[in-house]
């Protein structure tokens, strides 16, 4: 009798933390950092969510779509953030 393997786990719920953490790191920059040096602070974010995306997908503990996982992770990431850096450099702008 063989045992069948285990299922792999999803990694969208680990994808989607690690676009939820760009979030709240983008509202923290937007709040914390002087308006001159938000764009600065931008690349310094996603880069830990990157770190977290790394994180994250090896806790997973699959190896099968690790650098599907991690990409979609970043990918989604630098949207999230670039969404929020527009917000903010119109409310600059406009406000």
């Amino acid at each position: 009798m063989t045992v069948p393997g285990l299922a792999p786990r999803a990694g969208l719920g680990g994808i989607i933390a690690v676009w939820v953490a760009a979030a709240v790191i983008s509202v923290v920059i937007g709040i914390v950092a002087p308006e001159d040096w938000r764009a600065a602070w931008m690349p310094v974010g996603l880069a830990g969510c990157l770190i977290l995306a790394f994180a994250v997908q090896l806790g997973v503990g699959h190896a099968e779509g690790f650098l599907r996982r991690v990409a979609a992770s970043v990918l989604g990431a630098l949207v999230v953030m670039g969404l929020f850096g527009l917000g903010m450099g119109l409310i600059s702008l406009f406000g």
